[in-house]
């Protein structure tokens, strides 16, 4: 998978832009803030339907403008397809593939991509809500209809959380118990099936996280990466007070089948049921999970280095790329390097520049031409205040 062509209107800094791209490497080039981050933040969009860089759309629309439109052609064996999404300002955003509409939750479908920035150091040395985000957005690329199950179990989380704060007191939570449980059933169905896929998707990322840390960082230290989850008993964003102990695990989170988490679930929010009722907050699920990144058999946040930790960073999105080459009928990824190199010494960035030299498509910004590899600089565009200038 391929995009031959990107057309941006009024998206961030671009009232217009035509980018036409080439197979392999193409390098972007221009100073901080001209805009060549936005370009490929513009891509990610139509895989992942988030951006890495701001949490709503409003940002992504040109001041003084109602909407942005971004389109992309894309070429794999032969088809071209083309997509397009309208983000609103004040209404729903708008899609089309091949000029049919269809809802923006079914771009992912037709474009896959991967993302390497500065801000995946948070992977490794920031909360778990971040390892949390890269594990749904990889579900959603590789099972689209996982981004109308996470929806729905946030939807369902607020009005749970609403419910429980309403409920507070011992009269208010006897009247709302009998409601309190149907929003119960609903946390445990959504919220299982995301357990469920976090874990198979744990499961396919492990040997390649094995692999890409030493492709990066060199052979002789060992990654590996473990779910924790809030129904056995982990707290990976503390309970707080009034929360109960919970019983150690008593099982490989791996080792569940549907039914066992469910029940598990349920048996997790009954005993934290007098703790939530107090805070006003749902205290177990998958939104209080941990993707846990282990480094010779230590937490790596933490205990990693600064090469350490960027190298996992970087290992992580290696193994994300694989599991999406490897699964996709679209072909490759397309692999973007967003002005990654500066953070590199000269070691990793050609073990960088090897590890991704035979993805078909490789997106690179960069503010300093020469901190680019020469193998992945033959292609480039310089972008400057917002126009494509060569």
């Amino acid at each position: 998978m391929i995009v031959s062509h990107l057309s941006l209107t009024d998206f961030r800094n671009y009232a217009s832009a035509e980018v036409a791209l080439r197979a392999g490497p193409n390098l972007f080039v221009g100073g901080n803030g001209q805009g060549k981050t936005n370009l490929v933040e513009s891509i990610v969009y139509l895989s992942t339907l988030a951006s890495h860089r701001v949490s709503t759309d409003e940002a992504l629309i040109r001041r003084g403008a109602e909407s942005a439109m971004v389109r992309a052609r894309l070429e794999h064996a032969g088809r071209q397809i083309l997509v397009e999404l309208q983000i609103n300002r004040s209404s729903a955003n708008r899609a089309q593939v091949n000029r049919v509409a269809v809802k923006p939750r079914e771009l992912p479908r037709s474009i896959t991509s991967v993302l390497f920035a500065p801000e995946d150091l948070a992977l490794v040395r920031g909360e778990p809500s971040g390892r949390r985000r890269l594990l749904d957005q990889l579900l959603v690329q590789l099972i689209p209809r996982f981004a109308g199950v996470t929806a729905d179990y946030e939807r369902v989380l607020r009005q749970r959380n609403t419910l429980l704060k309403s409920a507070r007191g011992a009269r208010a939570a006897e009247a709302g118990l009998s409601t309190l449980e149907l929003w119960d059933e609903r946390l445990v169905e959504l919220g299982s099936e995301i357990i469920l896929g976090r874990q198979q998707l744990v499961d396919r990322l492990r040997p390649h996280i094995v692999e890409a840390y030493s492709n990066i960082a060199g052979a002789g230290q060992e990654a590996e990466l473990a779910l924790q989850l809030s129904i056995l008993g982990a707290q990976p964003d503390d309970g707080g007070p009034g929360m109960p102990a919970a019983p150690p695990p008593d099982a490989d989170p791996s080792s569940l089948d549907a039914a066992e988490v469910a029940e598990r679930f349920r048996t997790a929010l009954t005993r934290v049921r007098r703790a939530e009722l107090d805070r006003g907050l749902t205290l177990v699920g998958p939104h209080r999970d941990e993707l846990l990144l282990m480094l010779n058999s230590l937490p790596a946040r933490g205990y990693a280095s600064h090469g350490e930790s960027w190298s996992f960073a970087l290992a992580l999105k290696l193994a994300a790329a694989a599991v999406l080459r490897a699964d996709s009928t679209l072909g490759d990824p397309i692999v973007i390097l967003d002005d990654v190199f500066a953070e590199l010494d000269e070691a990793r960035r050609a073990r960088l520049a090897s590890a991704i030299g035979d993805y078909e498509q490789v997106l690179i910004t960069a503010a300093v031409f020469e901190d680019v590899p020469a193998p992945l600089a033959a292609y480039t565009v310089h972008i400057r205040n917002g126009r494509i200038v060569e």
